[in-house]
C-alpha cells in the first residue's frame, strides 16, 4: 500500500454506498475456479489454484493456530507489487482467485486472501479482522490480518512484511487505524481494540470485492507475473 494522508485514507474508507449484497458467499467451486485460472492466466496459475484448494481440503481438522501458520506461509510466497503496476489502477482489491492467478499483489490482497481462506477452513469470522495500520518504520499505511482466539485476546498478526506470526503487542512498528470483517467495522484507538463504527457494508471496496468472490470472470493484469 502506498502512502496516504489521513484525509485521503478516511475518504477511501468512508464511502457510504452499500450497493452490493453482503450475505455470506457460496462455497467455492474448485473445478470452475481452476478452469478459470488456467484460461485467464495460464497453466502455472491453475497449479497454484490446485495447491490452494489442497490446503483448504486437507486441513479443516487441524488446530486453528496450525491453520494460521499454513495459510500465512502459503500466501507470503507470493510476490509484492503495487496495484498501479499490476492492474493499472491506484487501488484495486483483488479476489483471492485473482491474487493466486497473477502470482502477486499488495498488502490488501495478502490480507484478503488469508481471511477468506481461513473462513473456508472453518475459522469464525468473529475471530478475524482485516486491519489497516500505520507502518511506523516505513511511514506508510499497510494492511494485515488480525486473529483473536477469544474476544478479549491479544490478536495474532498475519503480515506479508514480517512473515512470523506475532502477538499484536510485539508489533510496535504497527499502529492500528481501522479494521473490519464480514459483519462489523471498527475505528481503532492507539490502545484497545477500537470502537464499533457500524457494519462493514459501509466499505464500498469491500462490498465490491465480496460480489466478485465466486466470479470466474477474472480481471486481466497490466503486468504478467508468471
Amino acid at each position: 500500500m502506498g502512502l496516504f494522508s489521513m484525509p485521503q485514507l478516511l475518504l477511501v474508507l468512508l464511502v457510504f454506498m452499500p450497493t452490493f449484497n453482503t450475505k455470506a458467499t457460496e462455497p467455492l467451486n474448485s473445478v470452475k475456479i481452476i478452469s478459470a485460472l488456467k484460461s485467464s492466466y495460464g497453466e502455472r496459475a491453475s497449479k497454484r489454484g490446485q495447491a490452494w484448494f489442497k490446503i483448504m481440503n486437507q486441513n479443516k481438522a487441524i488446530p486453528e493456530l496450525e491453520k494460521l501458520e499454513k495459510v500465512n506461509r502459503f500466501f507470503n510466497l507470493f510476490r509484492f507489487i503495487d496495484d498501479i503496476k499490476l492492474w493499472g489502477l491506484k487501488n484495486y482489491w483483488a479476489t483471492p482467485v485473482e491474487f493466486i492467478g497473477v502470482n502477486g499483489g499488495d498488502c490488501e490482497d495478502y490480507s484478503i486472501a488469508k481471511y477468506f481462506t481461513l473462513l473456508e477452513l472453518g475459522v469464525a469470522e468473529e475471530k478475524m479482522r482485516i486491519t489497516m495500520v500505520k507502518a511506523i518504520k516505513l511511514n506508510q499505511y499497510h494492511m494485515v490480518l488480525a486473529y483473536y482466539e477469544t474476544p478479549s485476546s491479544v490478536p495474532l498478526i498475519l503480515d506479508n512484511i514480517d512473515g512470523e506470526i506475532k502477538p499484536g503487542h510485539q508489533r510496535r512498528d504497527l499502529l492500528p487505524v481501522y479494521s473490519f470483517n464480514g459483519k462489523q467495522l471498527w475505528l481503532n484507538k492507539q490502545k484497545g481494540k477500537g470502537i464499533v463504527a457500524g457494519k462493514s457494508s459501509r466499505l464500498k471496496r469491500w462490498n465490491n470485492l465480496r460480489s466478485r468472490l465466486n466470479s470466474t470472470k477474472l480481471k486481466q493484469p497490466r503486468l504478467r507475473m508468471e
